[in-house]
């Protein structure tokens, strides 16, 4: 690999929109709702929830945005990890239908909050192409997006191997399937732009400012943070893939699970529009498969996956992440990479965002690799609960996840699950009609 000592390992997001500290101002001592985490969810739910007129304290242990707001791909998939298929075996067709209802929902309320907002973000409505590994899959996936065609109205279609090179310059893919309602967005730039609107609207957002604990105290809260102790009537978690020992009951339930996203030098104008004909952000049919797209400015391409490793070392799970890269572009094999990094993102049992409350406290958790869409929307619709008003009905208001055994904020398990999926996909690369 060209220019490895060049790489920069830090977000390539934060080149355009370094996330900051916020300025230090005194804690308040009470407030009527407390909000714990500054990320896409909490500071949505802030803004909701100050132009509402109550009183609203966000605190967060790092910056504003710091986590997987500004770190992630920047794709508006809104995507659910089980399938349409096992949904409806776990719940039920019509509750499998609310749940892909509610993410056409969830993606339009992004749409339009970014345009009515104004919001500088490098959104961008291009649509998604997602490649089939082989024959069984595409022909599965074309059944999908013909019953979410007919039954939701979502402009999905199939797309034979025959006329993927009019999507995608790749020749590992077996045909695939679009959607036109997905996107991109330049993360970092959201981030920055809601906890404008977040402040805009009277929220006091504390960054550098980590929870302690947070206790009943009769008909109210007592938040216990490193700034001092806050008297709130409500109390909204939205820490996801960056959750701590404050609340070890949420911690026992999110899996944190690194994501590695690696972006190239700027490639010829020919390349991308050999590589990337349709400049969509695009996804593959593996469970540890990658996602990718081309940078805002068309100029790059940005490629993630997970990162299984657990240390400091940047070189190796760089190296990992580029072997994608390379599979599915071979003819980039002498392109150097200018950034390299590594977030968070949260896991639960069942691998549903969810909406639930437990003692009193209500949570908006669980993004499961898709908080572009699912944070923005859930951190709605759980100021919309604090309120108490219809807008807070969901189809992932759920039951708080399952616990997981003998677990405790360390993912013991997480090499082997990692190395038992890759496993799963190597036989159905094996399987597949190629």
């Amino acid at each position: 690999m060209s220019k490895t000592a060049q790489i920069q390992n830090s977000p390539y997001w934060w080149v355009a929109a370094p996330v900051r500290p916020l300025p230090v101002q005194p804690l308040p001592q009470k407030t009527d709702v407390l909000i714990v985490g500054a990320g896409f969810a909490g500071l949505t739910a802030s803004v909701i929830l100050a132009r509402a007129g109550r009183s609203v304290v966000v605190v967060d242990k790092m910056m504003p945005g710091e986590g997987a707001s500004s770190r992630n791909g920047g794709i508006t998939s809104g995507n659910i990890r089980p399938s349409f298929d096992e949904l409806s075996r776990r719940f039920g067709e019509d509750r499998a239908l609310a749940i892909e209802a509610e993410g056409k929902t969830a993606r339009k309320f992004l749409y339009d909050f970014i345009r009515t907002e104004k919001l500088d973000c490098d959104f961008q409505p291009v649509g998604k192409f997602g490649g089939a590994i082989g024959r069984e899959q595409y022909e599965a996936g074309a059944r999908t997006a013909e019953t979410l065609h007919k039954r939701l109205g979502i402009e999905t279609f199939a797309v034979p191997q025959a006329e993927q090179s009019r999507y995608i310059g790749s020749d590992f893919y077996r045909g695939g399937h679009v959607r036109m309602d997905i996107g991109g967005v330049h993360p970092a730039k959201l981030a920055a732009e809601i906890l404008r609107l977040a402040l805009e609207a009277g929220a006091a957002v504390h960054s550098g400012t980590e929870v302690k604990g947070v206790r009943r105290d009769g008909a109210e809260f007592s938040v216990e943070t490193s700034a001092g102790t806050v008297s709130a009537r409500q109390v909204l978690v939205c820490t996801n893939g960056y959750t701590d020992g404050s609340d070890p009951w949420l911690r026992r339930r999110l899996i944190p699970v690194r994501s590695r996203i690696i972006v190239t030098d700027p490639l010829p104008t020919e390349v991308m529009d050999r590589l990337m004909p349709s400049r969509m952000m695009y996804s593959e049919g593996l469970i540890l498969g990658n996602y990718f797209r081309p940078t805002p400015d068309g100029t790059r391409i940005l490629l993630g996956g997970r990162d299984a490793s657990s240390g400091t070392d940047e070189a190796g799970p760089t190296e990992k992440i580029r072997q994608g890269l390379l599979r599915i572009f071979p003819e980039l094999k002498t392109v150097g990479l200018s950034h390299s990094w590594y977030g968070h993102v949260a896991m639960n049992w069942d691998m549903v965002p969810r909406v639930f409350e437990r003692e009193g406290v209500t949570y908006a958790t669980g993004f499961c690799g898709s908080g572009v869409v699912w944070a923005p929307w859930l951190g709605t619709r759980a100021a919309h609960k604090l309120l108490g008003d219809d807008q807070a009905r969901s189809a992932f208001e759920f039951r708080p996840p399952a616990a997981i055994p003998f677990y405790n904020g360390k993912p013991y398990f997480l090499p082997a699950l990692i190395q038992g999926y890759r496993l799963r996909d190597r036989l159905s690369l094996a399987r597949a009609t190629r």
